[in-house]
């Protein structure tokens, strides 16, 4: 088992001294830097600005948390998506294979390498996560299940873009299908959310019963009333459709997170907020509406449900979607596994294989 591990991290040197080797890597982590102080600015700006000093916190780190989100599923591709045929191309990749160095040795020694690089834009936005830590209204338990489940997405990725390289021969092909791969969970899941819902439409049937309002303003009758008006129209069943979002990686940080509500049950972070959207669509709507202005003494109005009792109603799905995603990296690992590992042992002796 020492052995096995040995190998993996002769791989895992051997790839991020390349990567740390040039200069790329070094302006890309400036960029983000200055990116993140700008992002995070412009929340605290926008927060203090409306009298939310409370929430400042809370807000600036989900933000932070989700723009390392962002740019690690656009990064983490171009970085893992031609581990393996990059090699090939280059001429390497048998040398490689006929060391002692294994298979899985060599696929996970480059998934870590892809991985460790891509966490190490959240290294690197510590200073930012401090300033909403001192900034206060924030927990603990925000904090380490969304690091938690912020590693677990981008070792996805990762693992996806290894996989493929493995799988597709060609390094743009690759390169290609890991951004369509991240695209088609994160914009592809809510764009098949919407459609979704628009196709699959049901009938609201409204009774209306009006009282008589006099010409010359003053108060209606409320005893006599007028005839019922009945009227139809529809509305789409998001509500059939809401398990589609439990895919989106965006959507599996947020209901993952614990949430935070003020003392009105209105979220206080960017976590809640998406927590509440995303449960919100998991409630039926009304089929039969009923309102009645004699009997209201012409008061129209609805209680509706704040954000902190929606959640506490509805069931959450994030797991679902974690798991969904660490199946088809793991998969794609195993297939990768499958394409690139080599029969060297089965070969008679003095046999050329490259």
């Amino acid at each position: 088992m020492s052995n096995f591990f040995a190998g993996v991290g002769t791989i895992l040197s051997l790839e991020l001294r390349q990567r740390v080797r040039g200069v790329a890597a070094w302006v890309l982590l400036g960029i983000f830097v200055v990116l993140v102080a700008l992002v995070t600015a412009s929340v605290w700006v926008g927060l203090t600005g409306f009298g939310q000093e409370a929430g400042a916190g809370a807000g600036i780190y989900s933000t932070v948390i989700y723009f390392v989100l962002l740019l690690g599923t656009l990064v983490s591709p171009a970085l893992s998506g031609n581990a393996i045929n990059g090699d090939r191309d280059a001429g390497t990749l048998a040398t490689t294979q006929v060391t002692l160095v294994t298979t899985w040795q060599l696929l996970l020694g480059k998934f870590f390498a892809a991985w460790f690089t891509a966490l190490a834009f959240l290294v690197v936005s510590v200073p930012f996560l401090l300033i909403s830590l001192f900034a206060g209204d924030i927990y603990w338990d925000t904090i380490l299940v969304s690091l938690l489940v912020l590693a677990a997405e981008l070792a996805v990725v990762a693992a996806a873009g290894v996989g493929l390289s493995a799988i597709i021969s060609k390094p743009l092909f690759s390169i290609v299908a890991t951004y369509l791969l991240v695209a088609g969970l994160s914009v592809g899941t809510l764009i098949a959310f919407g459609l979704g819902g628009l196709t699959t439409q049901s009938q609201v049937t409204n009774t209306y019963v009006g009282a008589v309002w006099p010409e010359d303003g003053s108060e209606p009758d409320f005893d006599n009333c007028l005839p019922p008006e009945v009227s139809t129209y529809n509305v789409p069943r998001y509500d059939y459709w809401w398990g589609v979002l439990a895919a989106n990686p965006y959507v599996v940080l947020a209901d993952a997170s614990p949430s935070n509500f003020d003392s009105s049950g209105n979220p206080e972070d960017l976590f809640s907020a998406i927590k509440v959207g995303v449960r919100t669509v998991q409630l039926a709507p009304e089929l039969e509406t009923y309102y009645n202005e004699c009997e209201d003494q012409g008061y129209y109005g609805e209680d509706f449900d704040s954000g902190e009792e929606i959640v506490a109603k509805t069931v959450p799905s994030w797991f679902v979607g974690l798991i969904i995603h660490l199946l088809l990296g793991a998969g794609l690992m195993v297939w990768g596994w499958a394409r690139t590992r080599t029969p060297a042992r089965l070969l008679t002796k003095g046999s050329r294989i490259a």
